[in-house]
């Protein structure tokens, strides 16, 4: 075999059609072997000579496409000081672009005795490892762009690839739960109808599943436990031969973009599946522990765990800082994603201990050429200390708005004290967002997402039913703001099942009326429902799968109208913040952008807002106060709005507000009759009412 010096960048392994590339970091490391294996899995070795700034690297001009390969790592092996080279553990290389196999966690991917924790452990694991393959970089983007689509413009539809398409029966069955199924036709023209813009597929990169989920005979479904940070995982592939997930994950993307819909990635970078000192050695712990992951000060047999998982990611190192980087860089060049959100964002700006969003992270995606171009979404808390950041991240990004999700809740289930609240969220979070100079798209309005009950079973529970989990119904969060209407769980009370219906309805209308960037969680449109169960990551069957047979087209119809309307009205999605200031037009003085209206038709007063049982109030939407410009730089003109809440037990009779706004208000969305089988036109300062827990919106009538 012959073995060329190579080059130490790029990392990982880089195929240029007459060779692969080798290179690994490693500053432990005193020799480094990689290891090729043929389709029996024998093993052939081959030393790594060349070393530049910590970095082994080889070219072997016989290594084409489709071959596996992992390394083994010479170094110190002393755990108590943070070292754990163990060349018995075949690694993953950190910098895979394809895994192969699953981990089956024998006890040779161990270095301790399960018997005598104290006791090493030397079992070769090569036979019990998923291994890297060289992937071909060569694929046919035809005409593929970005759509690159604004925030104000995007409506986000967060999904599981497997949950998402494993029953829908219009999807053929040997492509249902995979990357192909999401760009199926079938599946694009169900994201076009709903009028989402852009699909956020929870984790995808390749990742573990945990030993104590399979011994329950269960699984990690939600998959946030990775170990491969440029790997599509396999196990949503229809393609089964070694890289054949790159080949079908890229397919994906370029129908999507076809449909001009965005991908957006769910990422993990914050931990990995090696766990804490207990865990098994995969990659990173063997390859350079200290290096890629944050130890303890003063034991560093131990890992800081700022995630709940094991370990955290040593991000203020260099290295682990370029394979974050290097990754991201990857996806947005290579595989042609929009964007990212980042799973518990918080852990990623804890450079030394606390969180600093002036930390190397955030400097390197500021100034990152590529990066820095998508969309960077962060879910903005982590369980460490001071790990609850909303509002707290730079400029560049958005967050996920947990204080618009819990006031939501809150308001429509008919807590005291939300209206204030209520209106700041509704309003797109200024005391959030505006003190960094960032606009109302920073905020992602959601009120469901993954973690957490469904839609369907918000309103349907009171309490979290997550026995399935194995767990004594400990796991999941027991405070979720939910209410069940009446009954706990199915019910055959029609009264019950038509205040469910119309409570989704007022969640899906608010989320779409709302300025920020609205985010629905799949399923929610149609019904889904986990049966009470608000902790689903372990569960990969019909319990979190979304179930095509008992979608509701009503609600469907519903959510498109919404989307379809927010589309067509930029006062739904300012770019900027209302100031509550008039709009001047010509020969009057005009009406302010924003206005806010007690039921009897008066304006809100400060007391009003804080008089803690209000439940009700009216908001009206100036069309001609639109702070936004096209693209030819004229102002943009829109219809004004009238949007009535009601989060009361009883019907209200609310006055529509004088003359000056609208001489005739017609309705447009009624939460309580979604049909609008009694559409109404009302004058200025004319009573309509409206019914208990509903929404109303009203359209100005103009000549």
């Amino acid at each position: 075999m012959q073995i060329w010096p190579g080059t130490a960048y790029p990392l990982g392994a880089t195929y240029d059609g007459s060779g692969t590339n080798f290179a690994l970091f490693s500053e432990v490391a005193h020799k480094v072997e990689l290891c090729l294996f043929d389709a029996d899995g024998e093993e052939t070795r081959v030393r790594l000579r060349e070393v530049d700034g910590f970095v082994w690297h080889a070219f072997l001009p016989s290594v084409e496409t489709g071959q596996r390969y992992g390394y083994r790592v010479y170094g110190p092996w002393d755990p108590d000081n943070g070292e754990r080279c163990d060349p018995s553990k075949l690694l993953l290389d950190p910098y895979s672009k394809a895994i192969d196999g699953i981990i089956d966690w024998d006890q040779s991917l161990f270095t301790y005795d399960f018997e005598d924790h104290d006791k090493r452990n030397e079992d070769d694991s090569a036979a019990h490892m998923p291994k890297s393959v060289v992937i071909s970089p060569f694929f046919d983007w035809g005409v593929d762009r970005p759509p690159h689509r604004p925030y104000n413009e995007s409506v986000i539809y967060e999904a599981h690839v497997k949950g998402l398409t494993m029953t829908n029966p219009d999807i053929p069955e040997e492509i249902r739960g995979t990357y192909a199924a999401i760009g199926h036709p079938v599946m694009i023209g169900y994201l076009q109808k709903l009028g989402v813009t852009a699909i956020e597929l929870m984790p995808v990169h390749h990742f573990a599943n945990d030993s104590t989920l399979i011994e329950k005979g269960l699984s990690n479904y939600w998959g946030y436990n990775t170990i491969g940070f440029f790997a599509p995982d396999s196990k949503y592939a229809s393609n089964t031969t070694p890289g054949g997930q790159v080949l079908e994950f890229k397919a994906m993307v370029r129908a999507l973009h076809e449909a001009n819909i965005e991908v957006i990635l769910d990422v993990v970078y914050n931990h990995t599946a090696e766990g804490n000192h207990m865990g098994p050695t995969l990659s990173m712990r063997g390859i350079d522990n200290a290096a890629y992951y944050r130890l303890v000060d003063d034991d560093k047999k131990f890992y800081m765990d700022y995630t709940g998982t094991g370990n955290s990611l040593n991000a203020g190192h260099p290295h682990s800082l370029q394979l974050i980087m290097d990754s991201l860089r990857y996806w947005v060049l290579d595989m042609h994603v929009d964007g990212f959100r980042f799973d518990l964002a918080s852990t990623l700006a804890r450079e030394f201990y606390e969180v600093d969003k002036l930390s190397t992270f955030f400097e390197l995606v500021q100034q990152d050429p590529v990066v820095s171009q998508v969309k960077l979404i962060a879910e903005p808390w982590d369980v460490g200390p001071g790990g609850y950041q909303v509002g707290n991240f730079p400029p560049q990004w958005t967050e996920w708005n947990g204080k618009y999700r819990d006031t939501v809740r809150d308001f429509w289930r008919g807590e005291p004290a939300t209206l204030g609240e209520f209106a700041e969220r509704f309003t797109g979070s200024a005391d959030l967002y505006a003190h960094s100079a960032r606009r109302p798209v920073a905020s992602i309005n959601f009120v469901t997402c993954h973690d957490g009950f469904t839609l369907l079973d918000l309103v349907s529970y009171n309490e979290k039913h997550n026995e399935a989990n194995g767990e004594g119904n400990n796991d999941g969060e027991s405070h979720n703001r939910s209410w069940n209407c009446g009954a706990e769980g199915p019910t055959d009370d029609e009264a019950i099942i038509a205040l469910r219906a119309q409570q989704r309805r007022n969640f899906i209308a608010t989320i779409l009326l709302s300025q920020g960037t609205p985010m629905l969680c799949h399923g929610d449109e149609s019904g889904r429902t986990q049966h009470g169960n608000n902790n689903g990551y372990c569960q990969d069957n019909e319990l979190t799968w979304m179930d095509w047979s008992t979608a509701e087209p009503d609600l469907l119809e519903f959510t498109a109208t919404l989307t379809q309307l927010r589309h067509d009205h930029p006062v739904f999605r300012r770019r900027r913040f209302f100031d509550g200031r008039p709009v001047r037009q010509i020969g009057q003085q005009g009406l302010t952008d924003i206005g806010w209206f007690r039921p009897d038709g008066s304006e809100m007063n400060d007391d009003d807002w804080g008089s803690g049982f209000g439940k009700s109030v009216g908001v009206f939407l100036n069309g001609d106060g639109i702070p936004d410009h096209d693209i030819r730089g004229e102002r943009v003109v829109d219809s004004s709005f009238l949007i009535l809440f009601n989060a009361h037990f009883e019907d209200i009779e609310f006055c529509t507000p004088p003359p000056e706004y609208a001489d005739e208000w017609v309705v447009v969305i009624d939460t309580a009759d979604p049909a609008l089988d009694d559409a109404a036109t009302v004058g200025a300062q004319t009573a309509i009412k409206v019914p208990a827990r509903s929404l109303l919106l009203l359209e100005k009538v103009t000549a």
